[in-house]
């Protein structure tokens, strides 16, 4: 008759991306967002108010994936047509902060875009700012791997 999820999810919208699955939840545990290269936008962070706001969830997590195809084509530098440059738009900060790291840059960006998509929730007033100030909310970046099925929760 109701939801009353405990944390949202913010992932990719990878059709072998199911955070319900990865994380073993069912039904309505789960506030589950999800777009290619999980970015943010407003509507995006209107739905994770209405979830902290009105069902009380108090944990936000932004999975990146192995592999993700919206941040290897902001990695690749090609050209991209339509509403797909959007995307890549707002994947290019995370790939100015990571292109020099040592290892993967695809990997290194899916990882740096999820931290920094944490940041700037932590900071977005009015409700996600006072929540995660007066500790009713925690907001953590991870990394799901579609080899292993394995989630890890980075720093």
């Amino acid at each position: 008759a109701g939801q009353s999820p405990f944390a949202i999810v913010l992932t990719c919208s990878d059709s072998r991306v199911a955070p319900e699955l990865f994380f073993d939840q069912g039904l309505g545990d789960l506030f589950v967002i999800r777009n290619a290269g999980n970015v943010l936008d407003d509507h995006v962070i209107g739905s994770m108010e209405y979830a902290v706001e009105h069902l009380h969830a108090a944990l936000i997590v932004v999975v990146g994936h192995e592999k993700c195809g919206a941040v290897s084509a902001t990695v690749g530098g090609g050209e991209v047509t339509g509403h797909i440059r959007s995307v890549v738009e707002s994947i290019v900060p995370a790939f100015e902060q990571a292109k020099n790291l040592p290892g993967d840059k695809v990997d290194n960006t899916v990882r740096v875009n999820a931290r920094r998509a944490v940041e700037i929730l932590t900071q977005v007033p009015p409700i996600l700012k006072a929540a995660a100030g007066e500790r009713k909310l925690t907001i953590v970046a991870a990394r799901y791997d579609l080899t292993t099925g394995k989630v890890e929760i980075l720093k």
